[in-house]
């Protein structure tokens, strides 16, 4: 295994996976630290992690494990990867498990650079937008969990963070890897370890990525391994091969828990049979997993949507009233059950959105390794987690407003 890679959460980990398969790497996604040696015909590993939004004490320790386990494997790069929104509190977790890794490799000029210019990502003089708006403006700003109220990543990263942070800027990175690397010194003389990266295209990406060369440390999005394989390919260290993706038959189904702007519209213009689970409703016992899948197994060759994707003025008034630990924790435990009662009942391919759903079932179903197959929609891959079940995990804020149905059929095996 040449590139050790940690997630901090399952959809973050697959869209990873899908960004290091299209560039050529034989790549597999584990679910947690796995207990053995891995296949030696790996050339990159992705341990996804459920870390995101746990004490940050926790997702250290996580992480740090996870880091042990691709060293042994013989990983000689390193890759943090966490949300294309930056999504953290005050307190972390991005800051501290980025600095506890740095602290593990003895790491300086580690890159932050979250840029996914395919789905709208960008960052420019250390400002994330997306699309058109700032972060801040973009409606991660709602997000029940970690709402992103500050769109400069330099002020959020030293808010959760021991040491200074530095910028690299776009006129570096349009200048090209040999400047990138000059700017990286120059703000490690300046005594900062930690530098957010400018990138508006995938070309700036690519050239980060050369510029990234031999470090043992990068964090970032998906976005920023784009360039990483090419490294090892120059050293002949890349099989060029790749698996095939048979796709499989029989029952889908559709599990959504996210609240953002994009999940929200894909589930209003889902033209399948629905079913909305509201938090009122899960509490009070109205809904259950099992009653939940049975109304799905008896939707025969449709597309159901079990969804709980509310306006966030709703959320938070459930939040208010219940408790925003308890409502999160019903619905990741409804999910999940509702997921192993819909694989009970014959579903062969499940479709998630939102990245604590996907996370909950995942870690229900209990696979101990995912194989990437071909890509969805930016971000996100067809993923084979059995001989019998794929699974698609989207990230709240990715995918096309048709999702649902794409979904269904590239995992199925259409083109």
């Amino acid at each position: 295994m040449l590139l050790g890679c940690i997630g901090d959460d399952f959809t973050g980990s697959s869209d990873l996976g899908n960004t290091l398969t299209k560039a050529g790497m034989r790549t597999v996604q584990y679910v947690g630290v796995p207990d053995g040696p891995a296949d030696t015909e790996v050339e990159a590993g992705v341990v996804a992690l459920k870390s995101r939004s746990i004490p940050v004490a926790e997702a250290i320790r996580l992480s740090l494990e996870a880091l042990v386990w691709l060293k042994a494997q013989g990983c000689t790069q390193f890759l943090f990867k966490y949300c294309s929104t930056f999504d953290s509190t005050c307190k972390g977790n991005i800051g501290p498990v980025a600095e506890a890794l740095a602290d593990a490799l003895e790491a300086r000029k580690v890159i932050f650079c979250p840029a996914f210019p395919a789905t709208g990502r960008s960052i420019y003089m250390g400002h994330l937008f997306i699309k058109d708006a700032l972060l801040s403006e973009s409606g991660m700003e709602n997000h029940p969990l970690t709402p992103m109220t500050d769109p400069d990543l330099r002020r959020v990263l030293a808010l959760q963070s021991k040491g200074s942070v530095g910028h690299v800027p776009a006129a570096s990175v349009f200048d090209g890897a040999q400047a990138v690397r000059d700017r990286m010194d120059a703000e490690d003389a300046a005594g900062h370890r930690l530098l957010i990266a400018d990138a508006i295209r995938d070309a700036d990406l690519m050239t980060l990525g050369a510029a990234l060369d031999g470090l043992p440390l990068i964090t970032g999005g998906s976005g920023i391994a784009m360039g990483l394989p090419e490294n090892f390919r120059r050293k002949d260290q890349l099989s060029g091969t790749a698996s095939d993706w048979p796709g499989q038959a029989g029952q889908a189904a559709c599990l959504s828990g996210s609240c953002s702007n994009a999940t929200r519209a894909q589930v209003s213009g889902h033209e399948g049979p629905h079913m909305e689970v509201t938090a009122n409703a899960l509490v009070a016992g109205e809904v259950t997993p099992v009653s939940a899948a049975d109304w799905a197994a008896e939707q025969g060759d449709a597309l159901p949507l079990i969804y709980s994707s509310a306006d966030p003025e709703v959320a938070r008034a459930a939040q208010a009233t219940h408790g925003k630990d308890r409502i999160a924790a019903a619905f990741e435990s409804f999910f999940a059950e509702t997921a192993c009662a819909l694989v009970a009942r014959g579903a062969t391919r499940l479709i998630t959105a939102g990245g604590e759903t996907s996370g909950a079932v995942v870690e229900a179903l209990g696979p101990p390794m995912l194989a990437i197959g071909p890509e969805i929609d930016p971000g996100v891959p067809a993923i084979r987690a059995g001989d019998d079940l794929v699974l698609a995990l989207k990230s709240g804020n990715f995918g096309a407003p048709d999702f649902f149905a794409k979904a269904a059929r590239v995992l199925r095996g259409d083109s």
